[in-house]
């Protein structure tokens, strides 16, 4: 018996070297790339849960504002809160971890019923995370770390997100296809956050195992691009020349400060080094890829959405159910799609009825 297990397993293994073997790198990469550019118009997210729970208030910590994503996410929060009938307070831990100590110390003090970590990694602000738990106030999070819904370890009844490999993928198969084949790839990442790293470490992986060439892994702080981004653009373009075919960044805020530095070397708006951001899909970013100015793309997170997922959680945390389970959509934003695909506010808005889908589950 256990040797027909060993020739089958050996068999299997052997067919799955042959197809990889034989695979089309850029038609693989080309299919994944279709498939998140398609309109998202179908609601996948819960259908049922508990009605609303009254007079509620509650806090975002928002880790910077100046950041596109968090922004998006602590405006679709605020509109769900409006709908389900609480009072919200948005707090700016404006980039930095004292910021956000003071922030998280100021919530506290308001004594909320419920907190949203939005941005920053939870596992940073640890004495106030067992403080928040030892008054029993129910924790939910965007982006608060590599950990998808439930994270016993930081205390978070839910963390919120898309697939984050899905949108690493995305964004270097992009990169790959664009490059027909032959990129010449630069990454720049965070480490102060492990989602971060987790997300750039995945496109690394994917550029590679394509075939492509990662020409350097750039780790320097989101929340100081405005400082390092211009003389860093410089330096790599002195470094890499036309080499440096793509950018690969972790979300779009490394590319608001990039275009003056390109611009100053001679290159147009969709010249190489073409920009591609794995998230979050700002409304910056949105105004780039429209102009054809400097970024190409990005795999946008459904940010209102998000907002509002978030508002849902922490219902369901106040009334002793377990987390919803969704997993929101991902989206390539690209010049084909951005004019079409963009909500109202010029970010990824998906048409699959998410506003009136949760109004319904909390009896509004």
């Amino acid at each position: 018996m256990k040797r027909r297990y060993f020739l089958q397993a050996t068999t299997g293994l052997l067919m799955l070297c042959a197809n990889h073997a034989y695979a089309d790198p850029l038609t693989d990469a080309k299919a994944v790339v279709d498939k998140y550019a398609s309109p998202v118009t179908k609601w996948d997210g819960p259908t049922t849960g508990p009605k609303a729970q009254p007079g509620k208030t509650i806090v975002v910590l928002a880790g910077d504002l100046k950041n596109g994503g968090i922004l998006g996410v602590s405006n679709g929060v605020e509109e769900a809160a409006e709908a389900i009938g609480w009072q919200v307070k948005v707090l700016d831990g404006a980039g930095s971890i004292g910021g956000r100590t003071a922030a998280f110390g100021q919530a506290m003090a308001l004594k909320p019923d419920g907190i949203i970590i939005d941005g920053f990694d939870a596992i940073e602000q640890a004495p106030a995370l067992e403080q928040a738990q030892a008054a029993k106030i129910p924790l939910v999070a965007w982006h608060a770390g590599p950990v998808i819904g439930p994270d016993e370890k930081s205390g978070l009844f839910a963390n919120v997100s898309t697939d984050a490999m899905e949108v690493s993928t995305a964004a270097a198969d992009w990169a790959f296809v664009d490059a027909k084949g032959k990129p010449g790839v630069i990454i720049f990442t965070d480490s102060t956050y492990a989602i971060a790293i987790a997300k750039a470490d995945k496109m690394k992986a994917e550029i590679e195992r394509l075939g492509g060439k990662v020409l350097e892994y750039v780790d320097t702080p989101i929340a100081e691009t405005s400082q390092r981004m211009p003389q860093l653009t410089t330096s790599l373009l002195q470094k890499y020349g036309d080499s440096w075919t793509h950018s690969l960044a972790i979300n779009d805020l490394y590319f608001d400060f990039m275009g003056p530095s390109l611009a100053s070397a001679g290159k147009g708006g969709t010249d190489a080094p073409i920009n591609v951001a794995a998230g979050d899909g700002s409304e910056s970013a949105y105004a780039r890829i429209r102009a054809g100015q400097y970024q190409k793309v990005t795999v946008a997170e459904p940010l209102n959405l998000q907002g509002w997922q978030l508002v849902d959680e922490l219902n369901r945390a106040f009334s002793g159910e377990k987390w919803s389970g969704y997993l929101s959509p991902l989206h390539v934003v690209t010049a084909d799609n951005v004019e079409t695909d963009g909500g109202p506010k010029n970010t990824f808005d998906p048409g699959n009825g998410y506003k009136d889908q949760y109004q319904k589950i909390w009896g509004k």
